[in-house]
């Protein structure tokens, strides 16, 4: 019990925060964790294989080992970070399809779907798309029969996709930063199943569009790509650190490892230089840029969306409009809290783990995205009665 005295007033994300003043009206949200979005390039790393396949779709194959899932989700979120359409509404069905602790809904600030792995796909997606029709679909006779579910959904995607692509006015302190460099070499998860799409629909080439800058998406991956090292080139600065920690631990406050964290804080977050110089202040701050990589790397996106009325004269810069509808929308990030200090050591075990089960598991892995450098065309031969 916590006896401090103290207690936290937070918003509640699943309503609209940019206008509190029609509580009224049906809303819904959802919650998206996306994970991260980019394949790392780091020097440190010691296993190709990391240079290849995303965290997260390595990860899957853990966890459904484990128990914690029965299935390996199709989501790859170098597929949502793409800033392509396509690949964005296939990673957005495929968290639909299988939204473990990925994806939830909430209507009225009740959830209606997410995280039931034992879930009965078809059953639950319908009835999803029942709580959603009177939102996109508000006269009976447009959507019915068994293509009902999957044109709802269709346009629920649409919506948030749209929505994730729209830049803010309001950039904030991110606008003093410089942008990460985001590496073009890869841009695609070997072992991500948006290939099987391309490819059935005859496009070799994986395709990316790049994220809009002040786009909620691009805000987030330049947060996830503070972390320039990778957990493997980091560890060694973390026992640099406490080495350093063992002889003066007077230092800790001045490091502030453990905050405040203000201006002097955010302001270590500039620095981009990889370049060691052996100083404990370069491990520090590499530490703490790590740290809030991997805070955004595990946040959650909440998408807040009401249908609009004919008579609204709202700011249209908070609509969101697609053919058939048209929605006021507010998104909000959650799960904020910086990670931990002390978690490092933890995090770098866990990596090792999800690399080595990956490579010694590989063969069960979906069959790799074509390089480059292969021939994929099909060829056509004449054949003779």
């Amino acid at each position: 019990m916590d006896v401090s005295g103290y207690a936290m007033c937070l918003p509640n994300l699943t309503r609209l925060q940019t206008f509190p003043f029609i509580e009224h009206r049906p809303i819904f949200c959802i919650e998206i964790k996306p994970k991260c979005g980019f394949i790392p390039t780091s020097p440190h790393i010691t296993k190709e294989i990391k240079k290849k396949v995303c965290r997260f779709c390595m990860h899957q194959h853990l966890k459904v080992a484990k128990g914690k899932w029965k299935r390996i989700s199709k989501y790859c979120p170098l597929d949502l970070f793409s800033g392509n359409k396509r690949r964005m509404h296939f990673a957005l069905m495929s968290l639909l399809q299988e939204s473990q602790n990925n994806l939830k809904v909430f209507k009225n600030g009740e959830l209606i779907y997410g995280c039931r792995d034992d879930q009965e796909h078809q059953s639950d997606l319908n009835e999803l798309a029942h709580h959603l029709k009177p939102f996109f679909f508000p006269t009976n006779g447009l959507v019915n029969g068994p293509q009902s579910t999957m044109n709802i959904l269709k346009e629920l995607i649409q919506v948030l996709t749209n929505t994730l692509l729209t830049t803010s006015a309001d950039s904030g302190r991110s606008e003093s930063f410089k942008s990460v460099p985001i590496p073009q070499s890869r841009n695609y998860c070997e072992s991500g199943h948006v290939c099987t799409e391309l490819l059935r629909i005859n496009k070799h080439k994986i395709e990316t569009a790049g994220l809009p800058k002040g786009s909620i998406l691009y805000k987030t991956l330049q947060a996830q790509m503070l972390d320039m090292l990778d957990i493997e080139g980091l560890y060694p600065l973390y026992k640099r650190v406490e080495k350093y920690l063992e002889e003066c631990p007077e230092e800790r406050s001045t490091l502030l490892l453990d905050g405040p964290y203000d201006e002097t804080f955010f302001e270590k977050l500039k620095d981009l230089s990889t370049d060691d110089n052996g100083s404990v202040e370069y491990a520090v701050t590499k530490i703490q840029q790590y740290r809030v990589a991997m805070t955004a790397k595990d946040c959650s996106i909440m998408i807040a969306l009401s249908p609009t009325m004919q008579e609204d004269c709202y700011d249209q810069r908070s609509v969101i409009k697609t053919a058939r509808s048209s929605f006021k929308y507010s998104v909000s990030i959650l799960d904020l809290d910086l990670k931990p200090y002390e978690s490092i050591p933890h995090q770098y075990k866990r990596d090792s783990k999800i690399v080595s089960h990956y490579l010694n598991h590989e063969e069960a892995a979906p069959s790799p995205i074509f390089k480059e450098t292969e021939d994929c065309t099909l060829l056509l031969h004449k054949v003779t009665h």
